[in-house]
């Protein structure tokens, strides 16, 4: 329940954030009343987002049991991508999230016609985007746990991000935001270091991958994964009792490279020198 809480939270106050550029953008430049508008391709992604997610959702429960595991495989694979380029793109963009934004509002009302499709389309896309990312971990999650926390978490996560976001937008609420995508950023990578070895066991129950099953520790007598302890450490690290080696190569390998990544300082980027100044 905590981790999609969490997933979520994290993901609902990008898509706030976004949300509350582009409509205090609107009312500073005197163009409040295109907000109706902002709220149709709002609508418009989340329609899509639980589309896809039932869509995917209904088809693997048709799979026999074999290609279930693939899917899940499948699914598992997109969603450590998914979850990592969102991370690193967060990472890349978030000094210029704003002026962007700003940017794609002025050239979709800059048409003389079709500005509504267009300023729809925009926001479509922008709050698409989290949607879709937010579909693909959750089908990941829900496929690796059993009862309504899963679904109540990401619910809660989901709640309480809109109202952060509405009191950011109001100014109600300070965040520091860079922190806050930093170490969330963190936690996100560890998630998607358990899901990656999930979906690689999930291969090998699908009869694909069988190298590296040598089992390195077996703790199923003294912690299996079904007892309290073990379901907390799965949902936060993707703990497994009886790992392969394959599963831990994997984990141990995604977080170094990522973490290395993501959590190195940024590389300076070069002086621009003006055109009219001599070259010494």
């Amino acid at each position: 329940m905590l981790i999609p809480f969490l997933i979520m939270l994290r993901e609902g106050i990008e898509a706030a954030l976004i949300v509350g550029l582009i409509a205090s953008y609107l009312k500073q430049t005197g163009r409040g009343a295109w907000m109706p508008t902002v709220w149709v391709g709002i609508l418009l992604a989340v329609a899509m987002s639980l589309f896809v997610g039932a869509g995917l959702q209904f088809a693997s429960a048709e799979f026999p049991q074999k290609l279930q595991e693939l899917f899940e495989a499948i699914i598992g694979f997109v969603a450590v991508a998914v979850l990592t380029s969102m991370v690193f793109w967060m990472r890349k963009v978030s000094r210029s999230i704003k002026a962007s934004l700003h940017a794609s509002v002025d050239a979709a009302l800059a048409h003389s016609s079709g500005q509504a499709w267009a300023l729809i389309a925009m926001i479509f896309f922008a709050v698409a985007r989290e949607g879709v990312e937010s579909v693909f971990f959750l089908l990941a999650i829900f496929q690796q746990s059993t009862g309504s926390g899963a679904p109540l978490g990401a619910l809660l996560g989901v709640l309480v991000a809109v109202l952060l976001g509405y009191g950011i937008y109001v100014g109600g609420v300070k965040l520091n935001l860079r922190r806050f995508f930093r170490w969330t950023g963190v936690f996100v990578l560890v998630v998607a270091a358990g899901i990656l070895a999930g979906a690689l066991r999930s291969l090998h129950e699908a009869g694909i991958w069988n190298h590296l099953q040598t089992v390195v520790f077996d703790l199923s007598g003294t912690l299996p994964m079904d007892s309290p302890v073990g379901t907390v450490f799965a949902g936060f690290f993707g703990y497994q009792d009886a790992p392969s080696l394959g599963a831990v190569v994997a984990y141990v390998l995604f977080l170094a490279v990522t973490l290395f990544l993501f959590l190195a300082p940024p590389m300076a980027r070069p002086a621009v020198i003006p055109s009219n100044q001599p070259n010494r």
